[in-house]
């Protein structure tokens, strides 16, 4: 928090007005952060390709924040007893409306079944291309982004 009130020029008591201890603030700048850093909701006509386009994006500007957000967080969630979930809530960072946004499309060109719609598989190939990218902390070649879509996410929502 000292820090923090240094960087920013200000005095203790107006930052803890504001987050009264210092995972408020975390959370606050993991929110923040990952709210400006949302990219649009493709329409390509497709979901394959809107799902694929949604990840290439991804994978090729975000890899960096992913790996660094990760690393760097690590002694936060042991301190806090979270987890790297409790910050990446959909609902808070606008996410959840956008994916709604593409796979409402989907349903309504008929490629998927509604019903099939938990919010885990919405989830699924945006949490396999994550993990991916945490096993290396590189981007994921674009025939394995085909495969987690076309192989594991497609089957599922058909």
């Amino acid at each position: 928090m000292d820090a923090v009130v240094k960087r920013a020029g200000t005095s203790p008591p107006v930052l803890y007005r504001r987050w009264s201890h210092r995972d408020e603030l975390a959370r606050a700048a993991i929110v923040h952060t990952m709210k400006q850093s949302r990219l649009d909701t493709p329409d390509t006509g497709s979901l394959r390709e809107d799902v694929l386009t949604l990840m290439r994006e991804i994978n090729s500007t975000r890899v960096q924040l992913i790996t660094a957000m990760n690393m760097h967080l690590a002694d936060y969630h042991q301190e806090t007893g979270t987890s790297p979930g409790d910050l990446r809530d959909p609902l808070v960072t606008g996410r959840a409306e956008a994916l709604d946004v593409l796979f409402g499309r989907a349903v309504d060109r008929g490629e998927i079944k509604p019903e099939l719609l938990t919010e885990r598989i919405k989830s699924l190939p945006f949490d396999l291309l994550r993990h991916e990218i945490l096993k290396t902390f590189a981007p994921v070649p674009d025939h394995a982004l085909e495969e987690i879509v076309d192989t594991v996410f497609l089957p599922l929502v058909r």
